[in-house]
Formats: structure tokens, sequence, C-alpha cells
């Protein structure tokens, strides 16, 4: 006569199959944790990283745009957002040219025209066949109740355009900005700059 016997308890072999769906799922919920924290991280890194690199471009377009401005030799026209002026746009310019600096209709993207002249004012004219056109900031950012040019004079006053004596310009400022995935109101830069030709003491 044949016995069965019992194995001891505690020694089963193998898990249920209970078991190991309840693993798989605490598995698969932990991965997919995991995986999405990963992944916002990595979204975040790359938008972070893209405001540096978009405000370092705005910081060399600023310097740029203020060397041309610190030495115009003449305002023909100016507003908040529009700067027509006389100025070397390249080092290497034997004359200045007819600069001018604006927005686009929608505030999106600031430009330069640049007309180059057969001499100096006032007896050069402009070459228009010859203007050409630079993108300064790609993807612009208008904050509210910010100009792109605010001008002062030499008491430190800030003047309201239309300014009937473009003379008393003798200080340009400068803001500048971009949209940020950090902020709302987006990253900003400010610089004031003065005009060598209109110091009081020239």
């Amino acid at each position: 006569m044949s016995t069965h016997r019992r194995p001891p308890k505690g020694q089963n072999a193998g898990f249920s199959l209970v078991e190991l769906l309840v693993v798989i799922s605490l598995i698969a919920i932990v991965a997919v944790s995991f995986g999405s924290f990963f992944t916002n991280y990595l979204i975040l890194y790359s938008k972070y990283q893209q405001d540096s690199l978009d405000f370092s471009e705005m910081t060399q377009q600023s310097q740029r745009l203020a060397q041309v401005l610190r030495g115009l030799t003449d305002i023909v026209s100016e507003s908040g957002n529009d700067l027509t002026v006389y100025a070397y746009f390249s080092p290497a310019d034997a004359y200045v040219s007819q600069v001018h600096y604006y927005l686009t209709a929608n505030n999106t993207q600031l430009k330069v025209d640049v007309t180059p002249m057969t001499a100096n004012p006032p007896n050069g004219t402009l070459l228009t066949a010859q203007k050409k056109t630079y993108t300064i900031i790609s993807n612009y950012f208008q904050v509210s109740g910010t100009s792109l040019f605010n001008y002062y004079d030499a008491n430190g006053t800030l003047l309201t355009p239309p300014i009937a004596d473009e003379h008393s310009i003798v200080q340009i400022q400068i803001n500048l900005a971009e949209p940020a995935s950090h902020s709302s109101k987006g990253q900003t830069l400010s610089m004031t700059i003065s005009l060598r030709n209109r110091k009081i003491n020239l």
C-alpha cells in the first residue's frame, strides 16, 4: 500500500497566477511612473536649455544693436517700436547707411532694414536697390506696457515721441524680450546707451 506525503508547509514550489499578476502590475506601475517622471524632466531640461540659448543670442544681438546706435550720426525718425537713424552698420563701411529698426506688425519679430548711401549726409543719396533686411530677434516677446525704445534728454528726462527736437536725445534705452518657459512675462534684457554725438561736452 502506497502512501502520499504532503510537502511541508512553506516549501510549495513556484508562485500562483494571482501572485504573478500582482507582481507584474506593481512593476508596470513603477515603470510607468518612472518613465513619466524621466520624460517630464527631459522636457523641462530641454526648455530651460533653449531659454538659456535664446537669452545668450539676445544678449549678443543687444550688444550689436547698441554698438550701431551708440555711433549714430543722426536720427531720422523715432517712436516706441520704430527707429530710423544714419549709422555705420558695419565697421568696414566707408559711409553711413540708413538703418531702420522696427517690430513687425504682430510684434513677434525685431528686424532692421539697412540702406547704404553714396556718401555721408547731407551729400549722399540712398541706394534703395541695395537695401537689405535682417532679422534681429525672430521670436520677439512684447512685454505689456514696455516699448522697444525709450528716449532721454541730457537731464535724464524720459521724452515722449514724437520728439520735436531729435537733437535733444542723448540716451536711448533698448528693451528686448523673448518668450520663456519658466515665466509668462518672458525673459527680458534692458540697456541704456549714450549717443556719442549727443554728449553735451562735445
